[in-house]
């Protein structure tokens, strides 16, 4: 077998792994609520996400798509052994993370290991001044201010839509409230998986398309169909492994949900997310789901958010691209040794 065609098709599964990894570890961000709330049992949960994952395959083009896989890095500066070493960086961060139950993020393990292979890249060609020469600002950029904007987004939305629920139904009993909103949370729920699924799984189709054009398979960076069912069946299929440890942190540990808190999170996540999309941004959905929990546990009283815990997710925020990018670039510096023409 060719080495270039073999080489490729161990990237694609790799890369295909991380979706499914991304499935499970970000499965928390769309079923932590409505599990948390008691709507759904564990198990109905993940199968009401996964299915909504799988839909979303031709829901909002593939601009995402195209921001990961060439927006960011510049794709003359790459190899198929640096999307590999980049893929491996972002699996062993969430990894990581999701044995410690944090719900950082997929997407940005995922931008942080591909540019810190891609630096790593360069110095060798080049030397270490020239590292930054392969990474393109201007995707950066608004990628960048989405990471402090996403949540802040999420947050304010959710708490508008808290203050819209207490005004209409303020003559209504909590209990004939839930029992409305329990019903509705199936609809929220639904469209937050639907979201994460649309954004999320473009980014495995943004490192799967680039590996074919660097490897000489495609003159143009165009994402196929098959690319699109590939990587969509991964996360879902990821997505009913379940992701346990992570839906305790942002279902219980950092509020108290309750069935109507939940719509609105849910709701102001999902509406945060596909905006995002619409703007061809890869967005955490991480990030946003948690400013949105944080957003409905903050309209009750600001005590009623555990502000200790969200410092934790904040501290595996801010460390996500750089320690992702830190093994991209020690995946890629190992490749080497191996092999000093890669």
């Amino acid at each position: 077998m060719d080495s270039t065609l073999l080489l490729t098709g161990v990237i694609i599964a790799v890369a295909l792994s991380f979706d499914f990894i991304n499935g499970f570890h970000d499965a928390a961000n769309s079923i932590a609520t409505v599990v948390s709330t008691r709507v759904l049992t564990p198990g109905q949960a993940v199968i009401w996400a996964a299915f909504f994952n799988f839909v979303a395959a031709f829901s909002f083009g593939t601009g995402v798509a195209k921001t990961v896989g060439s927006g960011m890095v510049d794709l003359h500066f790459v190899t198929p052994w640096v999307i590999l070493a980049g893929l491996i960086g972002a699996i062993t961060w969430d990894l990581v993370t999701w044995w410690f139950g944090l719900p950082t993020s997929s997407s940005h393990a995922l931008l942080g290991g591909y540019a810190g292979a891609a630096m790593a890249h360069v110095t060798y060609m080049k030397g270490l001044r020239h590292s930054l020469d392969v990474i393109l600002w201007n995707g950066w950029s608004m990628t960048l201010l989405f990471i402090v904007a996403a949540p802040l987004i999420g947050m304010a939305l959710a708490y508008v839509f808290m203050v819209v629920v207490y005004w209409s139904f303020r003559h209504t009993s909590p209990k004939k409230m839930d029992k409305y909103f329990r019903r509705l949370q199936l609809v929220s729920a639904a469209a937050l998986s639907w979201a994460h699924g649309t954004n999320d799984a473009q980014k495995t189709m943004g490192i799967i398309t680039g590996v074919l054009v660097t490897s000489g398979y495609l003159h143009t960076f165009r994402v196929s169909i098959p690319v699109i069912l590939g990587a969509h069946a991964a996360i879902a299929l990821g997505t009913l492994t379940g992701g346990w440890r992570i839906v305790k942190t942002m279902g219980r540990r950092l509020t108290k949900l309750k069935p109507r808190t939940g719509f609105c999170a849910e709701s102001a996540a999902a509406m945060s997310i596909l905006f995002a999309t619409w703007l061809r941004l890869p967005v955490s959905t991480t990030h946003v789901t948690a400013g949105a929990i944080a957003g409905v546990g903050s309209i009750q009283r600001i005590k009623a958010v555990r502000w200790g815990v969200a410092r934790d997710i904040m501290w595996a925020w801010v460390l996500t691209i750089p320690a992702a990018a830190a093994v991209g670039w020690l995946s890629l510096t190992i490749l080497h040794l191996f092999n000093s023409s890669l």
